[in-house]
Parts: structure tokens; sequence; C-alpha cells
């Protein structure tokens, strides 16, 4: 659902972000090791730290909106 907006900030952001996805029904042990309990979830990270956490699908001016605060 957010596939092509994530698709489009990965473009905008260039290498100041890598957008990495992952299938949490195939990796559920991954989903519980990140404490990622609904999909879809963001997890933003700088410097293996985690600085955010964004879950539900959100438009793309309203997830824009958050990872410029921390981008």
């Amino acid at each position: 659902m957010i596939a092509p907006i994530l698709e489009q900030l990965e473009a905008e952001y260039g290498d100041r972000l890598t957008i990495v996805k992952l299938n949490g029904d195939d990796h559920p042990e991954i989903a519980r090791r990140y404490n990622i309990m609904g999909f879809p979830t963001l997890n933003l990270y700088r410097d293996g730290e985690l600085v955010h956490q964004i879950v539900g699908a959100k438009p793309k001016r309203l997830l824009k909106s958050e990872l410029d605060a921390h981008v």
C-alpha cells in the first residue's frame, strides 16, 4: 500500500536515506527482534540506533514531514 510512496521518497532523498523493506509475515522473528507489532511500521535508524518509528499507513506529505525532522 505504501510501497510506491517509499520508492518516491527513496528517490527524493537520494543517498541521505536507505529504505529496506521486510515482509513481516515471511520473517516474524525479525519483526519481533525490532518490536514491530503492526504493519506497516517504518523504523528510522541513525548510526544503528532507532531514532523514530512510524506506525500505520500515512500519506506522503506526513511521511515526508516526519522524515525531514530526522534526515
